[in-house]
């Protein structure tokens, strides 16, 4: 039986995602990768489930790719093609995260180095502790920033600060990270899981559809004009329209009490 390199916990309708290679600064192999996919796919699949909350075990969220997984690992006489990791194993895990069925909330307990950027910028909400670090650091080892960050950078900071921190490197501090608009709120270190359980569990309370739906709404504008934007806003209105939250949400708000969400 493989080992377990993601540990589930459920809280209540909140599913907690933890990466568990704090020896190794959760840095990932193709076997971790494929374990974390899974549970992004069966966890978000629950009737019971309505968010999900990532993060790291230990004193890192996730070191990148581990250098020594045989995947990637530089051998004399046999050269390795890093394309064959990244379209069986990253670009499967990336779709399942941002095609999530529910919510997606990223708790970055420490540094988040390499594809661990691209994962936790993947998801629809990011905190920072305020001891995390960011930083690409493809730079240094001859490749190029992957699993979305080339997709996911430029459109968070703009062009200009992405090329900065690809190109050079260097590290970017929590705060700094907030600033940029790379992560959403950064909070001291001894309150990050808390504060990302209230997100999560905030997420759950509301009309996942909707949430979800919203996602998709701003990613795909990105790659729209201004008036295909507003065509898409008008179809997914329409559907939403007819669902059960919508008419929940509005007969709470008239009768003045509280919502009893169950679409997905």
């Amino acid at each position: 039986m493989p080992e377990a390199l993601i540990q589930v916990e459920r809280h209540e309708a909140v599913a907690v995602l933890r990466l568990c290679r704090p020896a190794q600064l959760n840095a990932l192999t193709a076997d971790l990768l494929v374990q974390l996919r899974s549970a992004i796919e069966s966890q978000g699949a629950d009737p019971a489930v309505r968010a999900l909350l990532i993060t790291g075990e230990g004193r890192a969220f996730c070191a990148g790719q581990d250098l020594g997984d045989p995947f990637v690992s530089p051998e004399p006489g046999r050269e390795k093609d890093i394309g064959h990791l990244i379209d069986h194993y990253y670009i499967p895990l990336a779709l399942s995260l941002r095609n999530s069925r529910v919510p997606t909330v990223c708790a970055v307990n420490g540094v988040a180095a390499g594809a661990g950027v691209s994962i936790a910028l993947a998801c629809d909400l990011v905190m920072a502790s305020d001891a995390a670090i960011f930083v690409l650091g493809f730079n240094k080892i001859g490749l190029i920033p992957d699993a979305g960050a080339t997709w996911l950078l430029p459109r968070l900071v703009g062009r200009a600060k992405a090329m900065e921190l690809a190109l050079l490197g260097d590290k970017l501090s929590a705060t700094d990270a907030e600033l940029l608009g790379l992560v959403a709120r950064t909070v001291p270190s001894d309150q990050l899981m808390q504060a990302a359980m209230v997100a999560a569990q905030r997420l759950a309370a509301l009309p996942t559809r909707a949430l979800v739906q919203t996602r998709k709404l701003f990613d795909d504008a990105m790659q729209l004009g201004f008036e295909p934007a507003l065509r898409a806003e008008s179809k997914a209105q329409s559907q939403l329209g007819f669902s059960h939250d919508y008419h929940e949400g509005v007969n709470a708000f008239q009768q003045k009490r509280a919502p009893q969400f169950r679409d997905k």
